[in-house]
């Protein structure tokens, strides 16, 4: 007997389409699918919540220094010329910086095996490459999705029905964040 669903795909596929539906769902907050695989996404979006709930707070702050490009007026780097060549200027600034202890590393990295890198792409910029940002949905759960999940036990996520599909009459629902 098994003890999850197969949702008639191989398993690969299988961990393909849970892996990118909980993506899309820590990003989003929402999203809309059959019911047997909201079931499913909702056991391992639930699972990477309460791991980043336990581990939120288990972070060390550190004061390091880092060398940074001197800036002019404009935004660029100013240059200076030492034996002929043109080199950078730095500067030494002190940064404050979260250090993971060893179990929070280990959730991150954990959730790394889940979940998917995203790409976030500006409406001004639609279909081009430039100014597109990776969006760190491990340090999206860990900063806002966590804090928001501190005082419950779980329960992290709701299900609703919405109703049967047109094509196929499946169960479709919206499965959501709480």
């Amino acid at each position: 007997m098994a003890f999850y669903r197969k949702l008639g795909r191989t398993s690969s596929q299988r961990k393909a389409l849970i892996r990118g539906q909980v993506t899309s769902l820590l990003n989003n907050g929402k999203i809309v699918t059959t019911e047997a695989r909201a079931k499913e996404i909702r056991k391992v979006a639930e699972g990477l919540i309460a791991l980043a709930v336990k581990e939120k707070d288990n972070f060390e702050e550190v004061t390091v220094k880092s060398k940074v490009a001197r800036k002019d007026k404009d935004g660029k780097n100013v240059k200076e010329v030492v034996d002929g060549k043109k080199v950078t200027v730095y500067d030494v600034v002190d940064k404050t910086i979260k250090k993971d202890n060893p179990s929070r590393l280990h959730a991150r990295r954990q959730m790394k095996k889940v979940l998917y890198t995203v790409t976030s792409v500006p409406t001004e910029n639609a279909g081009k490459k430039k100014n597109t940002q990776e969006i760190d949905l491990v340090a999206k759960l860990f900063d806002e999705i966590a804090p928001k999940y501190a005082d419950r036990k779980g329960g992290y996520t709701r299900i609703v029905k919405i109703g049967q599909r047109k094509g196929d009459a499946a169960m479709e629902v919206l499965l959501e964040l709480v």
